[in-house]
């Protein structure tokens, strides 16, 4: 009978205590929601069709290069089956986890277009763990780095920490760079810098991919205020604040087309940029969401 009271007055305890912690962190949030700055919404960036439809319109009318892309989905079930993801239970759960036909899609899609062989010095940038760099390796024999922000700085065997738009490795040093669901995350100027960056760690035909890139009919950006640092973070006063509860990412950048040209074209130095329109990613499963792809060639 103790038994049985004690297992109920802790039932009751931990749920008091799960519930005091709710009701903290929604009072943070809209504690947080209330000191950004307008313009701002209390909601997620869409995903749009006919906005998407629209953005591959104004892309080519301001002369960017657009190639429609349609999904092997045979070939993606292959990618799967080859890859091992039902092995790595921390990943995703082995593929059981909500998004992970999204992220797996990310990984297949980066390396067709990357077309990744054994002759590839290929880096992971932004990589926070991914097991894509060791797929890749073992699906096309490509020497692998992987690079992230909170790697201990400098190389460490495989390893490149610190800043992606300063990395310590040679000129020319990479054939072939992919940021899968990242680069989003680069805050204040740093998109411009990795860019500039990328330029001048891949070698003469080398190949850089950002999958997704994400963009939408106004310069937007996406955060959970409820992970915001005490004080906030700096967000560019042009961009319109989508504050999306539960998302538990603090920046997440969704360009315009004026804001593609002047952060990217117009700092591509030597790089030559196609942008890729994903036709059927809903044909791999109902929750993928990546529409366009930037791949990057070094001339």
């Amino acid at each position: 009978m103790f038994q049985k009271i004690k297992k109920t007055v802790l039932f009751f305890h931990n749920a008091c205590r799960l519930a005091v912690r709710k009701v903290k962190a929604v009072s943070f949030l809209y504690y947080n929601y209330a000191l950004l700055r307008e313009p701002k919404v209390k909601y997620r960036v869409p995903h749009d069709s006919k906005i998407e439809n629209a953005i591959k319109k104004d892309l080519i009318n301001n002369n960017f290069t657009v190639v429609d892309f349609e999904i092997d989905v045979a070939d993606y079930r292959k990618y799967i089956d080859a890859s091992g993801y039902k092995k790595l239970w921390n990943y995703f759960k082995g593929g059981k986890a909500d998004y992970f036909a999204e992220k797996s899609l990310e990984h297949y899609l980066a390396a067709k277009l990357l077309n990744l062989s054994e002759k590839d010095i290929y880096i992971d940038v932004a990589n926070a763990n991914s097991p894509a760099p060791e797929i890749y390796h073992h699906l096309y024999g490509c020497n692998i780095y992987r690079q992230d922000l909170s790697f201990p700085e400098g190389i460490n065997g495989n390893v490149i920490g610190g800043d992606a738009s300063k990395m310590p490795v040679e000129d020319d040093f990479a054939t072939k760079m992919a940021l899968h669901c990242s680069f989003e995350h680069f805050e204040q100027d740093s998109d411009i810098r990795f860019i500039k960056e990328a330029a001048r760690v891949l070698i003469k035909g080398g190949k850089l991919c950002i999958v997704p890139l994400y963009l939408f009919n106004k310069y937007a950006i996406q955060t959970d205020p409820a992970v915001l640092p005490k004080g906030g973070i700096s967000f560019e006063p042009d961009a319109v604040l989508y504050c999306a509860k539960g998302w538990g990412s603090r920046h997440g950048r969704f360009y315009d087309i004026p804001h593609l040209v002047n952060r990217i074209k117009n700092n591509l130095s030597d790089l030559q940029l196609i942008i890729y329109f994903v036709k059927n990613e809903k044909e791999i499963d109902p929750t993928c969401y990546v529409k366009f792809i930037a791949l990057f060639e070094k001339e």
